[in-house]
């Protein structure tokens, strides 16, 4: 360690690159710029190990007759970002062996129709879990296609009621972006026991449900400040220097930098923006934080993309294979619950799981890949 400093020492004295070591904090350093460089929270490589560990306990679970978990997602309309996370999703399933579904809706789709094909799915003992990929056109309400899913089957953890469980501490399917990091902190050892945490960002689906996981009682257990659109710039710059854990989700590239960072705090970047670079001559994926400086003062950072991407749809499984655990007991509505998914349709009392999909394909003429 001495002769680490003592290098390092020469370093700045002589004006001299004695390429990358170890600083004493651990991480890298840099003798060029003669300071510390963040240590990456990989959540590639995490999700990878999470999504290992959730096909062997599925393959576990399998045997006596039990199906795969079977997760069927909702596509409306042909963004290319939507579908990039779509196919995404798919490929996470098939990797940790849940057999998945992709019903692929035209953006002209009533909300009307969309509630009904839901409320089917709902109530059909094929599908364990239940994703209508976000964002939805402007004349769809997603509150109003959020709680129509199932509790039971809302994988993304958006329901009001799985909302309500996630702030009472109660039993539940949680936010999975919330889940992504608090699991990425913990694998990481990453301590958030009474360490001062900012979020910024108040989103409905994200930033709310990481503040409320960072401070609740026996999980982050941090003392937690939310900081948003309406703090003014000066206030949020001293709440942001206060933060041990750093958590940004607000969609705006850049936002936070380099002299707005505690030394040696924990940085989530949750933010992704597509935007268009001249220089590449394509789209390129930007987070609310500016890396390059960041990185210099931070002990800890994560990547855009490749760190709370994967974390986010690892858990996505994660929900997928709890969901259908506990809906393998609770579907036992009988047939005659299901309602009809347009008003063209018979009564379908007596339909079986596959001639009611069969109906609904036809009727909305759904693309599905399976």
């Amino acid at each position: 360690m001495h002769s680490r400093k003592l290098l390092v020492s020469a370093g700045r004295i002589l004006g001299k690159n004695y390429g990358q070591i170890d600083c004493e904090c651990g991480r890298a350093f840099s003798s060029s710029a003669l300071r510390c460089k963040a240590q990456i929270l990989d959540g590639r490589k995490i999700s990878q190990q999470i999504i290992s560990e959730l096909r062997e306990e599925i393959n576990a679970w399998q045997p006596n007759g039990r199906k795969r978990p079977h997760l069927s997602v909702i596509l409306v309309g042909n963004d290319a970002g939507s579908q990039s996370y779509v196919a995404m999703k798919m490929r996470a399933a098939k990797k940790a062996g849940i057999s998945s579904e992709t019903m692929h809706l035209q953006d002209t789709v009533s909300q009307p129709d969309l509630l009904s094909l839901i409320e089917s799915l709902n109530h059909s003992r094929s599908t364990d879990g239940i994703l209508v990929q976000l964002p939805l056109p402007s004349h769809i309400s997603e509150r109003a296609v959020s709680d129509a899913v199932s509790p039971e089957k809302d994988v993304d953890g958006f329901h009001v009621n799985n909302m309500g469980n996630m702030c009472q501490g109660k039993e539940g399917l949680y936010p999975c972006t919330a889940l992504g990091i608090m699991e990425l902190l913990r694998r990481s050892g990453i301590q958030t026991f009474g360490k001062n945490a900012v979020v910024v960002g108040r989103s409905k689906n994200v930033g709310m449900p990481i503040a409320m996981l960072m401070h609740a009682d026996g999980y982050g257990d941090a003392t937690t400040t939310i900081c948003h659109r309406y703090t003014p710039p000066e206030t949020l710059k001293v709440m942001t220097r206060m933060a041990d854990i750093l958590i940004v989700a607000v969609g705006r590239p850049n936002l936070i930098t380099g002299d707005m960072v505690k030394e040696g705090a924990t940085v989530v970047d949750v933010g992704i923006t597509r935007r268009f670079d001249a220089e590449k001559n394509d789209f390129v994926l930007k987070g609310d934080v500016d890396f390059e400086s960041v990185s210099e003062k931070a002990a800890y950072i994560t990547p855009v993309p490749g760190g709370v991407g994967p974390m986010t749809v690892c858990m996505l499984m994660r929900n997928t294979f709890t969901a259908a655990r506990k809906v393998r007991g609770y579907d036992t509505a009988p047939s005659s619950l299901v309602s009809r998914v347009s008003s063209e349709l018979l009564p379908v009392a007596s339909l079986t799981s596959t001639r009611l999909m069969d109906k609904i394909k036809k009727i909305f003429d759904l693309k599905i890949n399976s």
